[in-house]
């Protein structure tokens, strides 16, 4: 129920119990009741609880003395006016509140209708019927007053119900209608806050964020709330920050201001606009405001005069390297390493002769990945073979032209136009 209830482990005695229940209705509206019946809740129960003009069902969000402490914040008085609760929900009670609930879509739908048909410069925004089906609030939202009384006429005789209008503002509007946030969260207009404070856009400049109006505004289309959230915390560590009116004077050229690391208390620097920032800390910039005033020019940022031998530049960037190997080691981290391939290692005959002989009788081991070389396609079987006798070689037969197995065949290239060879027979020499 959007609340958590930080005081239930601890043993309150039931005599002294608070007997007001906060109730949540739809839309995150919450209300206080008494509970003059004494009726065992617990949070999230359905109650039907008394109204103007009727009865209404909600939930049960919170009970307890924080109920004391959020009417307190809030500055609700514990006085008569609080109505009660009469029971909690039955079946059929919660029956006839669905059936109630489900004439909502179709009225907002009707209801822009009616709106467009008399051309009131209005937006509807939300319907909720109350739970005895006799009265239905409707929310608006517009930038000027609007006269609805013929509006209300329309509408009383279109769905038979006694009709109440609400004007809301924008980010009420939006923590009706709810929804997440750019942080992944619930909105906060529509879980926790009720008081809405103006927001501006000193708040965005305080905190040194662009003035972006598509980042800087919320669903409601006006400026974020949670740029208030840590405002407080800037204002206060902008104290011990020196404003920079106007370029330090140094012997190395005017340094102008880049950026500033609020809660680090660093300041960048630029000569004469050049892509090389200097970082130094608040208190020697105070140091060099107070030396220009006086007429009084240091040498460069980090020093008031002179320095033998040579400085090294590439420190004045040493937090944007630090940050640059930061992000370059992450990404390399995800990067898969290659699977490595097991290789014969080579074979050093001056070492170990003794080995490379025992090597050359076995046979040869070919890699995982390559295929032994083709034989003709033929697989050699000695043991199945069975072994012809040797035929007898005549010496005055031409030799045969047929595939050596032991040696690579290669092309001829005194070979006729169809391929014939066209060298002389021995005969007819």
């Amino acid at each position: 129920m959007n609340a958590f209830d930080w005081l239930s482990h601890m043993g309150i005695p039931e005599i002294d119990k608070f007997d007001i229940v906060e109730v949540k209705f739809k839309g995150g509206r919450k209300e206080y009741f008494r509970n003059s019946g004494h009726l065992q809740l617990t949070t999230g129960d359905p109650v039907v609880v008394d109204v103007p003009n009727g009865h209404h069902i909600g939930y049960v969000s919170l009970q307890g003395e924080l109920v004391r402490l959020q009417m307190q914040k809030r500055k609700v008085k514990n006085d008569d006016n609080i109505l009660s609760i009469y029971r909690i929900g039955t079946p059929k009670d919660l029956e006839k509140w669905q059936d109630a609930k489900n004439r909502e879509v179709p009225t907002i739908y009707r209801g822009k209708q009616i709106i467009d048909e008399i051309k009131l410069s209005m937006k509807l925004s939300d319907v909720e019927y109350q739970a005895d089906n006799s009265k239905a609030t409707f929310f608006y939202s517009a930038d000027d007053r609007v006269d609805f009384r013929e509006l209300i006429k329309l509408l009383a005789s279109e769905f038979k119900i006694r009709v109440e209008m609400r004007q809301i503002s924008l980010r009420q509007e939006a923590g009706r209608l709810g929804g997440v946030g750019v942080c992944g969260r619930e909105l906060c207009c529509s879980t926790w806050i009720h008081d809405f404070k103006s927001v501006t856009t000193s708040a965005a400049r305080y905190q040194n964020l662009s003035l972006n109006p598509s980042k800087l505004s919320g669903q409601c289309g006006r400026l974020k709330c949670c740029l208030n959230f840590e405002l407080e915390s800037y204002l206060s560590a902008l104290e011990d920050i020196p404003n920079i009116e106007k370029p330090l004077l140094t012997e190395a050229g005017k340094a102008k201001l880049q950026k500033t690391d609020i809660f680090r208390r660093l300041m960048w620097f630029s000569y004469n606009d050049d892509n090389n920032w200097h970082s130094i800390d608040c208190d020697r910039v105070k140091l060099i405001i107070e030396q220009n005033e006086k007429g009084i020019t240091p040498f460069n940022l980090q020093q008031d005069k002179a320095f033998e031998g040579e400085f090294d530049n590439n420190k004045t960037n040493e937090d944007l390297e630090l940050l640059d190997q930061k992000f370059a080691n992450s990404r390399s981290k995800k990067k898969r390493k290659p699977k490595s391939r097991k290789t014969n290692p080579p074979n050093n005959t001056s070492e170990n002769p003794q080995r490379t002989q025992d090597n050359s009788e076995e046979k040869p081991r070919h890699p995982k990945n390559k295929r032994p070389p083709r034989r003709n396609n033929k697989p050699e079987n000695d043991q199945a073979k069975p072994v012809a006798p040797p035929k007898e070689i005549d010496p005055n037969a031409p030799k045969a032209q047929g595939n050596n197995r032991n040696k690579r065949r290669k092309p001829n290239r005194n070979k006729g136009p169809k391929g014939g060879d066209n060298k002389a027979n021995p005969d007819e020499k």
